[in-house]
């Protein structure tokens, strides 16, 4: 291929794609895509095929490429060509390629200068190539020809616009030399999509076709019209080149000897022609891979150090240790002590953020569920007071009490602690449940010896089920040792007295009215589809009312609710519904909210609903009984009415309520006491102290350390897999190392690409060699001129060719000029003396330096200014 500087980024992709490949993974550098964009017959095929190095695009005068043509470049070890319209052949005769593209094009266009927006696709496979997109674009025309519609320059203007205008495409400007170069549609369009000129490369074709006495030297050294990327000359092959089949390596040889012997452009030739075009865009793809290599970079590193934390495990497994399995068993007895107990005691180190764990939810079966399951005995208030009714009958017998019995206050009071076994020893279950599930989540690491980790689970479980019996018996025992003594002098219980004088409403008094219980998010589940449907809102339970507000803000409250008369009643999920439900209902049978008896609230978990329930609970509100009232009212007919029954009643109801509080307040505060000293710190203290010795009689070191065979494999594949990371970083340092990325130019003055085409020459390209100055231009201003052509010019003017008239040239070039202002004459030839007639004022004009042999009349003003 004639792209070389192609074929030295190639092993660079390689590598990158080899490393990634050695992860599993896929590396996707997304080269930008190249497109050329210029007038009927500037030359874009042959500055693409140039590209490329092979000639494979049709050619000729007048509009040849009809149809967009989207060349895919994919690297592969042999060489071919195929088009997405006919996949199952392949070309490996590029002239064949050429027919097809001319053939495809007449298939759409039809033979009469027809044009189509529907694009060919080929794609070129080759060992020269990276894998690029190219683009040859039709030319941009005005006035329609043939079987062209009359809109054809709008068309064409529209399909260009749609392949430039993506970030990732660089844009060929192509003008040929002997055109305007400020009426160019095709830099005209470039800015459109590109205004910094970031992605914009000028190209000038057809150099060696200028009038004889013209050149473009201003425009290639970016003086005249500047660009921010600036301007590459190329000389292409002419039209009976292609005919005589020239190659495109003898016509890249005939280029280069045209740049070096054309005097205007001798001393740029190193930046002109088709391979200095090769090695600019060459370049930008340097660019494009360097820039990517920090995002991949910084993927890897993140990859490794994920992997270093797994890698470091495997540190200790060495297999020719002979203490490897003894330092690993007592290293892995130790870490899954010191994992449960930051499991249970917390630790601000891998902490779950998505879920409670561990000690956090013993904290809540603690303080939420357990004080849950001791109000629920509370709120059975009939039930109550029947059985005190029942009592004090029974306990005067055939005979009619005076006074209220003290022992039907003890009756139910022994009544209700009994009660408390049920909730406590539930207690007991729900923390022995979180144990074994912190002991399953501590055991994962022990993963890679399946037998060590199925004996550690089985010894400590054993010993929690141990812990449990001891557990449960000793908060038997609390509860048989308050049965034991009844003892109404406590410092918080009422008395009788003041029993007497306290009333239900009073005694159920909420002690903060305005504290705030609960926050959170709720769905009000049974609105019907016709209001809204079920929708999501911000609840805020205080001890006197339950708000909801249309956002955490709290700033839109949609209602207020008084917790009078509210309770609380499980509701069942629907069949297809995901959602935990439970509702609130008035038990005077009153609308709860609008036109609903009740409101149901739904709940992502079983976990929020008792959580909420809880709350619910401290705020007053009480679960449903599950008695039906007709049953309640039935027995209670059997009730005797008389006056005072009922204040006997009343009475030991507000002591059985005290000292039932009392002993409430007692047992929450023991159980987790008990709970925490009998089964939580006693395992803690058995897994650091005694494990590691039941590890050993339970069974033998080696079968306890024998490693799984998937573990092997995966130690194998996580070692490969680190190493091979660490390898591709090398590769991504050599790359960093071993290219170059050029800076982005500085912005150049382009506003001549946005003014009208009047406000400049009409050809800014053609440059006479000498001039006198344009007429209203002191002679001051100009200075002397430059030294030889071979030395370059200082890049300084070239914000000075705007718009008449001409500012002065900077100072620096003065001094430059003036070091030697008596130089001998340029070792060139000098430039024809001919001027051509109609140079308008405002346009540049270059001399060389003044010598004794050029003509006076050329510059009058030579002498004054030596002078």
């Amino acid at each position: 291929m004639g792209n070389r500087g192609m074929e030295e980024l190639i092993p660079l992709v390689n590598k990158l794609q080899d490393a990634f490949s050695s992860i599993g993974q896929s590396c996707h550098l997304d080269l930008p895509q190249i497109a050329v964009v210029g007038g009927q017959s500037a030359g874009k095929s042959s500055v693409l095929e140039n590209f490329v190095g092979r000639d494979f695009l049709p050619r000729g005068s007048g509009i040849v490429t009809r149809r967009p043509l989207i060349l895919q470049l994919i690297f592969s070890k042999t060489e071919y060509a195929e088009f997405l319209h006919c996949k199952s052949k392949k070309f490996t005769d590029f002239d064949e390629v050429r027919q097809e593209i001319e053939a495809e094009t007449d298939r759409v266009t039809g033979t009469n200068k027809g044009i189509s927006p529907v694009p060919i696709n080929l794609r070129v496979y080759s060992p020269h190539v990276l894998n690029l997109t190219l683009i040859d674009l039709p030319g941009i025309t005005k006035v329609p020809v043939g079987d062209q519609p009359m809109d054809i320059e709008y068309q064409i203007r529209d399909m260009i616009l749609q392949f430039i205008s993506k970030e990732s495409s660089l844009i060929l400007a192509v003008t040929p030399a002997n055109m305007d170069l400020a009426n160019s549609d095709a830099l005209k369009m470039a800015k459109e999509v590109d205004p910094q000129g970031l992605r914009t490369i000028g190209v000038i074709t057809k150099l060696d076709l200028m009038d004889e006495g013209t050149d473009a030297r201003d425009v290639l050294e970016n003086k005249l019209l500047p660009l921010r990327r600036g301007y590459i000359g190329v000389v292409n092959r002419s039209q009976k080149d292609i005919d005589g089949k020239k190659d495109i390596r003898a016509a890249l040889g005939a280029e280069r000897k045209f740049f070096l012997s054309h005097p205007a452009y001798r001393h740029i030739a190193d930046r002109m022609g088709t391979p200095h075009l090769q090695k600019t865009l060459n370049q930008q793809l340097t660019n494009h891979i360097r820039e990517s290599l920090p995002a991949l970079r910084s993927k890897l590193q993140s990859q490794l150090l994920s992997l270093e934390k797994e890698v470091e495990e495997y540190k200790n497994f060495r297999p020719d240790d002979p203490t490897r399995k003894t330092k690993a068993l007592l290293q892995m007895v130790q870490q899954f002590g010191v994992d449960f107990e930051k499991r249970i005691e917390g630790s601000g180190d891998q902490v779950d953020t998505l879920e409670l764990s561990g000690g956090a939810r013993i904290n809540r079966i603690f303080h939420e569920r357990f004080p849950f399951e001791l109000v629920k005995m509370e709120f059975d208030e009939k039930d109550l007071r029947r059985e005190i009714s029942y009592a004090i009958k029974n306990i005067h017998g055939v005979r009619t009490g005076l006074f209220t019995p003290d022992m039907a206050f003890e009756a139910i009071v022994k009544k209700q602690i009994v009660k408390l076994k049920e909730p406590s020893l539930k207690c007991v279950d729900l923390v022995v449940s979180e144990l074994a599930t912190v002991i399953k989540k501590c055991a994962e690491k022990l993963g890679s010896y399946p037998r060590l980790r199925e004996e550690t689970e089985r010894i400590v479980t054993t010993y929690i089920r141990e812990r449990e019996g001891r557990t449960k018996d000793q908060i038997l025992l609390l509860i048989d040792i308050e049965l034991s003594y009844i003892n109404t002098n406590h410092e918080d219980f009422i008395g009788f007295a003041n029993a007497q004088q306290r009333s239900t409403q009073l005694n159920k008094k909420r002690a903060v009215p305005n504290q705030v219980i609960r926050k959170g998010w709720l769905t009000i589940n049974n609105i019907s589809l016709m209001k809204g449907g079920s929708k999501e809102y911000w609840f805020v339970l205080t001890a006197e009312s339950l708000s909801w507000y249309k956002d955490e803000e709290e700033k839109e409250k949609k209602y207020m609710l008084p917790l009078d008369n509210l309770k609380i009643r499980d509701v069942e999920k629907g069949f297809m519904s995901t959602k935990h439900i439970f509702a609130i209902f008035n038990t005077e049978q009153r609308n709860v909210y609008k036109d609903l008896r009740q409101i149901e609230l739904a709940c992502d978990s079983q976990e929020d609903v008792d959580s909420w329930k809880a709350s619910f609970l401290r705020a007053g509100v009480y679960p449903e009984k599950d008695q039906a009232e007709n049953e309640d009212g039935a027995q209670e007919n059997t009730f005797s009415m008389d006056p005072q029954l009922e204040r006997q009643v009343e009475t030991i109801r507000n002591l059985v309520d005290s000292y039932v509080r009392i002993i409430n307040k007692s047992i929450r505060d023991l159980m987790p006491k008990t709970i925490m000293h009998l089964m939580i710190n006693n395992t803690k203290a058995f897994i650091h102290s005694e494990l590691l010795a039941y590890l050993y009689s339970s069974a033998d070191q080696s079968s306890l350390m024998e490693e799984s065979a998937d573990q092997a494999q995966r130690r194998e594949d996580m070692l490969r897999m680190y190493h091979a990371l660490k390898e591709a970083l090398n590769i991504i340092g050599d790359i960093s190392t071993s290219t170059v990325s050029t800076p982005v130019p500085p912005p150049v003055d382009d506003t001549w690409l946005q003014s009208s085409s009047s406000r400049h020459s009409p050809t800014p390209q053609h440059r006479p060699p000498a001039s006198v100055p344009p007429p209203g231009r002191p002679p001051a201003v100009r200075g002397p001129t430059p030294g030889p052509p071979l030395i370059p010019v200082p890049v300084g003017v070239a914000a000075s060719f705007v718009a008449p008239p001409i500012p002065s040239r900077p100072g620096p070039q003065n001094v430059f000029t003036n070091n030697d202002p008596f130089s001998a004459p340029p070792q060139i030839p000098s430039r024809p003396a001919r001027i051509p007639p109609g140079i308008p004022p405002g346009v540049p004009s270059r001399r060389p330096p003044a010598a004794p042999n050029r003509p006076t009349i050329i510059r009058p003003a030579e002498p004054s200014l030596l002078d």
